[in-house]
């Protein structure tokens, strides 16, 4: 369960004026869940996650605060972790029990399923009035507060790396990879004390040289594991930048970068420029990614389809299945009779009413695709883990 009870106890405890308001409260947790099946990162019987909780005066600061979160969220997602997301409502089948409104992040894997990656609550005056959290308003009267809660977990890791890596391994977006440069010395003959004493120098210079540029390096120096070794175990931990750096790169100047992504080919660096080309480079590689990942996203949303078609291209959609049937972006209008069979058919959901085109009033003046009515929302119907 989430915090709610024990956090509303105490809110009845702390709050007794307007000016107690609004009271925000954060905290970092384990939750234990009942899970039948659980997937590593997904679903699991217990995980970490950040919650957020907060009580209001008016039902207009919690809305805002709740939309505001959502925002929070899909901002972190895109900078940090290079996955778009769709923002959105999910529809009154799938909200969080006991809230007015859910909001949500919504992903698109490889595989062509969602996975929602953050959701806020707009939780009305629902938990104000189950734990009597009242508080005096400016008139000297009793009121019910207002509330929200947040929340993001540790399944994010799992959406970085379903969005991102490859068959060689992970891919890990540079903003938020442990170590983003790797550099592999390649040693100098036994004999050869000159081209050791040059190379060591140049190792120190350029290590400095990039931690100065505020990067995080690792030296892997082991004497006892192969060059090519060492390439495939940083390939498959998905570290961003391989550089590799021996006498001969020395003597020239230069070293040699190879990224984990992208074109796939060494590129030879002049040293004295090796720290500005690693950040330019870095930045390009988080951007590329974001930029796939968007692509993804948008040739992966199929609008305009009828019910039968998404039905059979999902009806038999497996997680397993790569590219995938994708995601539906269709009118519809809200029934939670017609969202039951929808999923019991087909095994698809609706993710969320996407806030954009819903704001923009698209399914104005369109029919349901499934029960021919008057649509009242744009939704995103698709599998999702």
């Amino acid at each position: 369960p989430t915090s709610e009870t024990m956090i509303w106890y105490m809110f009845r405890k702390w709050i007794k004026s307007h000016r107690d308001l609004p009271l925000k409260v954060n905290q970092w947790a384990n939750v234990m869940r009942w899970e039948l099946r659980t997937r590593p990162f997904l679903r699991t019987s217990e995980f970490l996650w950040q919650e957020g909780h907060t009580a209001h005066a008016t039902s207009e600061g919690a809305l805002e605060d709740a939309r505001a979160m959502m925002d929070e969220y899909a901002e972190m997602a895109q900078d940090l972790l290079a996955i778009p997301v769709v923002k959105g409502a999910k529809s009154p089948a799938e909200r969080f029990a006991g809230a007015e409104e859910t909001f949500t992040i919504e992903a698109l894997m490889q595989n062509g399923w969602a996975l929602q990656s953050g959701t806020s609550h707009f939780l009305g005056q629902s938990f104000g009035k189950a734990f009597d959290v009242t508080f005096q308003d400016k008139d000297g009267k009793q009121q019910d507060v207002w509330g929200t809660s947040f929340g993001a977990s540790t399944r994010l890791l799992g959406a970085l790396i379903m969005t991102h890596s490859d068959d060689a391994g992970l891919v890990l977006p540079p903003r938020v990879a442990p170590v983003q440069v790797v550099i592999v010395p390649i040693p100098a003959k036994k004999n050869d004390a000159e081209g050791k004493a040059a190379l060591e120098q140049s190792l120190d210079d350029l290590t400095a040289s990039l931690k100065a540029a505020g990067l995080r390096v690792k030296v892997d120096d082991r004497d006892y594991i192969r060059n090519g070794a060492k390439y495939f175990e940083w390939e498959r931990k998905g570290v961003p930048l391989r550089i590799e750096l021996g006498p001969r790169d020395v003597a020239k100047g230069s070293c040699v970068f190879k990224y984990r992504v992208g074109s796939g080919e060494k590129q030879f660096v002049d040293l004295s420029n090796a720290s500005k080309e690693a950040v330019d480079g870095l930045e390009q590689m988080q951007n590329d990614l974001l930029d796939t990942a968007k692509e993804r996203l948008a040739s992966g949303t199929t609008m305009n389809a009828s019910y039968a078609e998404m039905k059979a291209a999902l009806e038999t959609d497996e997680a397993g299945v790569y590219p995938g049937a994708g995601l539906y972006l269709v009118p519809w209008k809200c029934n939670a009779d017609n969202e039951e069979t929808i999923k019991t058919e087909c095994k698809a959901t609706i993710r969320c009413y996407p806030m954009d085109v819903n704001e923009a009033g698209m399914a104005e003046g369109k029919k349901c695709f499934y029960s021919g009515d008057d649509a009242t929302h744009m939704a995103l119907f698709g599998r999702a883990f």
